[in-house]
């Protein structure tokens, strides 16, 4: 029994295998410069994420955070009653006017 020649779709298939056979070879390819092109940026990204997150806990750990806090709750407080100081004087005025 010889083999039979191949048909039209067999040949289409072992040429998209090929094909694919390349394209995963690239992608490996591409995959190894990737990682060799941005492993030192990544690295020095993890190296800085964790010196500020030590920084925060020292911070956060501080005296100083206390202060923080402290000064933002008395801004924030100054702010909400500057709003309601300024839209008071508005309701009053309009309703000088009507009158």
């Amino acid at each position: 029994m010889g083999r039979k020649p191949e048909g039209k779709a067999e040949k289409s298939f072992k040429n998209l295998g090929k094909k694919l056979d390349r394209l995963i070879e690239e992608l490996k390819d591409y995959k190894e410069k990737f990682k060799d092109e941005y492993s030192d940026q990544i690295d020095e990204l993890k190296r800085n994420r964790e010196t500020l997150e030590k920084e925060i806990r020292d911070f956060k750990d501080s005296d100083r955070w206390d202060v923080v806090e402290e000064k933002m709750e008395k801004a924030a407080n100054e702010i909400r009653d500057a709003f309601k100081t300024a839209f008071k004087k508005k309701d009053s005025e309009g309703e000088n006017r009507e009158s």
